[in-house]
């Protein structure tokens, strides 16, 4: 069929399907089974016949449950959608242990730099987490009252870990984070943003010497993108008291700062037209302001830039701006210390839109995605990490306003699994989905009861085996099952095997075998599970 043809018969789909619907709200006949969800079902399936991408497929999808769900069924009883909430979805056993390695990878680098974790609850008192995220604020999920409290999902861990700091009077930690976040945001699944969705972050809070906590969060940001390999990757630098330095000589107001701040933030989505027409029409800035802010947000480079602002004759005589550049020139010396120079770029068009950070911030960025699917869309993820110095965060807590300086980092780990996912697809590598060493299989029939001795044996020992639950299995069966599922050994058992004391112990990827002494048999699992 010809994608004209095919444009047709789904206009045509859609043009049936708005009639039906027409005609079913001005009768007000209730309607069960009619021809709408059919019209619905026939979207879907010339969509699948295209091969149209997976978002528009899940939204007709979801639409077509919706239908069937407000109609019901035959006999009248109201028909239970299956599916998930929008903007969550469900991990598979390959998944998971695709998240799992990635999570692994995380937690060692956070370990490997001495952090120790902590867990907060999921939902916060509202109050703590209103005014916290600026134009952001608006996709925080509120809860119904309960019991004389106003609640709220939490929106990020950063501001929850801030009151967690002030609620018990700490001012010194190294602390890492992974837990579930919560944006009623609009959902774009295969680019992995989510309503639901996992952060990790990593965070040192103190009173140290300038630049030395910063220049480690961006060290680790390195590390962890270079260990997953998802591909090239920059580091944007850029400082909050530099962006006020630059707005303020640029002749904004000091009450539209954030709000020009959050506008800014949206240049690496919208082009600069876009981002100076929201700034003089929605925002109110003055033409020669907005043009001004955009000679220095076209600015990029390294400790380079630095030196040469400081010689800007307006940034220089700002306080706000000589403080960040001299900080900023600080921090590319310890960038160079640790040898990552090359991954950094100070980029005067980074904003960050949330209010509380107040000094150098930074965002990790994939600049050219690993290409594992004919649609480019579904690997241009953009920003994968974020973070940056909030000293003022924990004060707005403490009831003396007392004030932690902190700063730390952010991985957006759904967009990490979004990549590694789809090249995960286009591989033809198997991904195993257990961690079992061995599988503890019979030739014989009338022995389950060895089998499960020798299995029990082998757990109590700390080997991590397996046993079909069948009485007498057939041998080419439980071979099929590792195979199938990755065992790479198998500890055959038979008449003649228990009279010896000893097991045939089979490489299921070689084929080869040996007879193993019962006594040394967890040795010489252990000792082949290091070997593989």
């Amino acid at each position: 069929m010809t994608s004209d043809r095919w444009r047709c018969k789904l206009s045509n789909a859609f043009g049936g399907l708005l009639r039906v619907c027409v005609e079913q709200e001005s009768s007000r006949i209730p309607v069960r089974s009619t021809t709408a969800d059919k019209a619905q079902g026939e979207i879907v399936r010339k969509l699948k016949e295209a091969k149209a991408s997976k978002d528009q497929i899940g939204e007709e999808m979801a639409k077509l449950l919706d239908l069937k769900t407000q109609l019901g069924t035959d006999d009248g009883k109201q028909m239970f959608a299956l599916k998930t909430p929008k903007g969550t979805r469900d991990y598979n056993p390959k998944q998971m242990a695709i998240r799992e390695s990635v999570f692994n990878i995380i937690t060692s680098c956070f370990k490997r730099h001495g952090a120790e974790t902590i867990d907060t609850p999921v939902f916060e008192l509202k109050e703590t987490l209103t005014g916290k995220y600026g134009e952001d604020s608006k996709l925080i999920y509120d809860l119904k009252d309960q019991g004389g409290e106003l609640l709220s999902l939490r929106y990020d861990l950063t501001v929850p870990f801030a009151r967690y700091l002030a609620m018990n009077k700490i001012s010194n930690i190294k602390r890492y984070h992974i837990a579930k976040v919560y944006r009623r945001d609009n959902p774009a699944m295969t680019k992995g943003r989510y309503r639901e969705f996992y952060q990790c972050d990593f965070d040192i809070a103190g009173q140290y010497d300038p630049m030395i906590p910063d220049a480690e969060c961006i060290k680790v940001v390195h590390e962890i993108l270079a260990e997953l390999q998802l591909g090239d990757f920059r580091i944007k630098v850029n400082d909050r008291r530099i962006l006020d330095g630059m707005f303020a000589v640029c002749g904004v107001p000091d009450d539209k700062f954030r709000a020009i701040c959050s506008t800014v933030d949206k240049l690496d989505k919208a082009s600069w037209e876009e981002v100076k027409n929201e700034m003089v029409g929605e925002k109110g800035l003055a033409p020669e302001a907005a043009d001004r802010i955009g000679e220095y947000v076209r600015m990029h480079g390294g400790f380079d830039l630095a030196e040469k602002l400081l010689q800007d004759p307006q940034l220089s005589q700002n306080k706000h701006a000589l403080e960040g550049l001299t900080d900023m020139k600080d921090l590319f010396k310890y960038l160079a210390l640790f040898k990552i120079t090359d991954k950094v770029i100070f980029d005067l068009s980074l904003a960050r839109g949330l209010d509380y950070y107040t000094g150098v911030i930074y965002e990790a960025v994939l600049i050219q995605p690993q290409n594992v699917h004919p649609s480019e869309e579904l690997v241009s993820v953009g920003s994968v990490a974020g973070g940056g110095r909030y000293d003022g965060l924990v004060g707005m807590f403490d009831p003396k306003g007392r004030k932690v300086p902190c700063v730390g980092v952010s991985v957006g780990i759904e967009r990490v699994f979004s990549i590694l996912e789809q090249k995960a697809e286009a591989s033809e590598k198997k991904i195993r989905t257990t961690e079992t060493q061995v599988l503890v299989a019979s030739a014989q029939k009338n022995l389950l009861e060895e089998r499960l001795k020798l299995t029990s044996e082998l757990w109590d020992a700390g080997i991590k085996a397996e046993v079909l639950y069948k009485k007498n299995p057939k041998l080419l069966s439980q071979l099929q099952h590792c195979e199938e599922t990755g065992i790479p050994l198998v500890a055959i058992i038979g008449e003649q095997e228990l009279k010896e004391g000893v097991v045939k112990l089979r490489n299921v990827a070689t084929r080869e075998e040996v007879d193993v002494s019962r006594i040394t048999l967890v040795e010489e699992i252990k000792k082949r599970s290091i070997q593989s």
